[in-house]
């Protein structure tokens, strides 16, 4: 019997990177997968993959930071799957990395509004249906910025959303307990996706912010990772393995992170 038989996991950001790992990895092990996202082409190819494995997944168009928007998506996974077993809050940008005086209003909403009220937004329409089911598993994935290392120039945006996402984590673990509903955080550190390439940086050599290794990272892997790798730790979280965990943040970087 595969780790996740019989259960639906939701995942915002399921098109590409951790998002995909984690839905791929999730399928091999039983379970039927939505896949929620903006980038249609690249969910459908994702939804695609895992049924030609011989698993169940779909693919709904979703922008977390709009409400009517997720509340649909739920409401169409729900409706194809009859229930909700695991959420992942998953979907994120790195946004703009700039000094803070020359951050803009715009910026700073659209980094809080993807992020955490997307995270937010993501758990108040799922809650239901879990509760519903008997229980569940939330997860957030939140990053080592914020929570762990302070080292990134110009990421104030990004980090205060990372953090937001831990404290809310922690507040759900304990009002959802008894709901038998179980509410965690991934925090991987540097981790092979597309997500640095869409990263826009303005000026950040102006904070002169800089960690320099002389002899190289001493982490596992030199700190760096793969999806599959926070896939697996969300594996963890997510399946009967994880029974009695919640509300914690748990790093994925290698130790990395430990060095800063």
């Amino acid at each position: 019997m595969a780790m996740l038989d019989g259960k639906v996991a939701f995942i915002t950001g399921g098109s590409s990177g951790i998002g995909a790992g984690t839905a791929i990895r999730f399928a091999r092990e039983g379970a039927r997968v939505v896949l929620a996202d903006v980038q249609t082409e690249e969910g459908e190819q994702i939804r695609d993959q895992i049924v030609g494995a011989g698993g169940q997944a779909i693919y709904v168009t979703c922008d977390v930071s709009e409400p009517q928007s997720v509340q649909q998506a739920i409401e169409a996974a729900v409706q194809q799957f009859g229930r909700l077993d695991i959420v992942m809050a998953n979907a994120g940008i790195n946004g703009v990395w700039t000094p803070i005086e020359k951050l803009q209003p715009e910026d700073w909403d659209r980094t809080l509004d993807i992020n955490l009220k997307g995270t937010y937004l993501t758990v108040h329409f799922a809650v239901p249906h879990l509760k519903a089911a008997g229980g569940g598993s939330i997860i957030i994935t939140s990053s080592v910025n914020g929570n762990r290392t302070f080292s990134s120039p110009g990421a104030s945006a990004y980090s205060t959303s990372k953090a937001g996402q831990v404290a809310f984590m922690k507040m759900m673990a304990l009002e959802l307990g008894r709901d038998n509903i179980r509410c965690n955080a991934v925090c991987p550190g540097l981790i092979h996706t597309q997500i640095q390439e869409r990263t826009e940086q303005r000026d950040t050599e102006e904070i002169g912010i800089e960690v320099e290794l002389p002899q190289g990272s001493p982490a596992l892997h030199g700190g760096e990772g793969e999806p599959v790798d926070v896939a697996d730790a969300c594996l963890f979280l997510a399946s009967d393995l994880g029974r009695h965990v919640s509300g914690i943040e748990m790093y994925v970087d290698g130790g990395a992170s430990l060095l800063r």
